[in-house]
């Protein structure tokens, strides 16, 4: 029995639940189906017992589940038996952060909105130092080091071969609030414009003359799963990230997402518009 499953392994037990309540069958249901015990399938959703491929393919079977693209992702699901680099991190941050390292490695898309930071996979370490040292309360500079490797490593995904397709619409206050003095901004902005030129990085800036603020200005962070079902939504909480996953919430950010791109600039312009700000520093 597990006794710390994985962001990644609550997910998989959550969507065979889904999956079976939408079938409209009871876990002794479902359990006489396969000839198992009752708490077989409650400790499976749960996640404190793994699944294997074939048994999920069972289970899609017997919920009547013709969603084959849906069926093999949470068969591909079921087969990871490694953990992930973020697990030397276990016993040093919360688990809800090595959760969402573990939710950008297996994205196939990520997109971010953000009103007043800059968003961490385009975080220079100084500038991130800046933004852990504002955390309430105040961290130790050993917690505040160890927080900036893990989020340099998280940005990974932006680097390794091929790299994971990232869009991210950021306000133009985030490019103005002058964290930590020009000497930290100055290089964060030439980040910016760096990472913007590659060619699996779309950045917008949504301006002050925008004249509109989809969701009231709430930043969050949208990972893409290999099927719409699969995608989570990330939301920077001062007591830690929350996840959100159901259908309607995913639907509500999707629309938000795009809303936020609508209204921002075009890539060219916002880099001539974090160029103008560094300017003007």
């Amino acid at each position: 029995m597990r006794s710390n499953p994985t962001g990644r392994q609550l997910r998989l037990g959550a969507e065979l639940r889904k999956l079976r309540e939408r079938a409209g069958l009871t876990s002794t249901q479902a359990s006489r189906l396969l000839g198992v015990q009752q708490n077989q399938i409650s400790n499976v959703e749960a996640a404190r017992a793994g699944v294997s491929p074939d048994r999920v393919r069972t289970l899609a079977c017997h919920y009547d589940c013709g969603d084959k693209a849906l069926v093999n992702a949470l068969s591909n699901m079921a087969s990871e038996r490694s953990r992930g680099w973020w697990e030397e991190y276990r016993e040093l941050l919360p688990a809800a952060l090595l959760d969402l390292a573990e939710v950008e490695h297996h994205a196939e898309r990520l997109g971010a909105a953000v009103t007043l930071h800059i968003p961490g996979l385009l975080q220079t370490t100084d500038y991130a130092r800046e933004v852990f040292r504002q955390d309430v309360p105040e961290m130790a500079p050993p917690d505040i080091e160890h927080r900036i490797s893990f989020r340099v490593k998280r940005q990974a995904v932006l680097y390794r071969e091929p790299p994971t397709p990232y869009r991210a619409t950021i306000h133009e206050a985030a490019l103005r609030m002058r964290l930590g003095g020009a000497h930290v901004t100055l290089p964060q902005l030439a980040h910016l414009l760096d990472m913007s030129e590659r060619d699996h990085v779309t950045l917008r800036v949504l301006t002050f003359d925008a004249g509109t603020l989809p969701g009231s200005g709430q930043s969050f962070y949208y990972s893409t799963g290999p099927v719409p079902q699969l995608d989570t939504v990330h939301l920077d909480q001062s007591h830690g990230p929350v996840f959100l996953d159901s259908g309607a919430q995913l639907d509500k950010y999707r629309v938000l997402l795009g809303r936020m791109e609508a209204s921002a600039l075009p890539p060219d312009k916002s880099r001539d518009l974090i160029h103008k700000v560094a300017q003007e520093l």
